[in-house]
């Protein structure tokens, strides 16, 4: 009787965790790729601030450099999915990201710009 027991706790118990094989290469191949979209991310939002700062110099209406800064910014993930073939396998994680680098850099610049150099 004891047995039959025995062998109903063994099977009723779950099979012991395991933990997934790591593979070392495709998560370094996945940071490389994460961190040239990401230079590229920050060089977008770069271009963005300089592009809003000479609209500001130029003295373009006030509404102009803001728009046009976010409309980059809002473009940027398309510049990026052409510009690295293995955008494909980009997490959401990793889009927002590069959207929340691309926009703050911009933001940020463009605000440094406009203290630094005075219109």
């Amino acid at each position: 009787m004891a047995k039959k027991a025995k062998r109903k706790l063994e099977e009723e118990e779950e099979p012991a965790f395991r933990f997934p094989d790591f593979d070392e290469r495709k998560f370094l191949a996945h940071e490389y790729e994460q961190s040239i979209a990401t230079a590229l991310a920050i060089a977008l939002a770069l271009l963005f601030a300089v592009v809003s700062w000479g609209l500001d110099r130029a003295g373009a209406p006030s509404a102009l450099a803001p728009a046009l800064g976010f409309l980059g910014v809002l473009a940027a993930p398309f510049v990026v999915r052409a510009a690295r073939p293995r955008s494909g396998e980009y997490t959401k994680g990793d889009w927002a990201w590069l959207f929340l680098t691309t926009f703050f850099g911009w933001l940020g610049l463009w605000f440094l710009l406009l203290n630094l150099v005075p219109v």
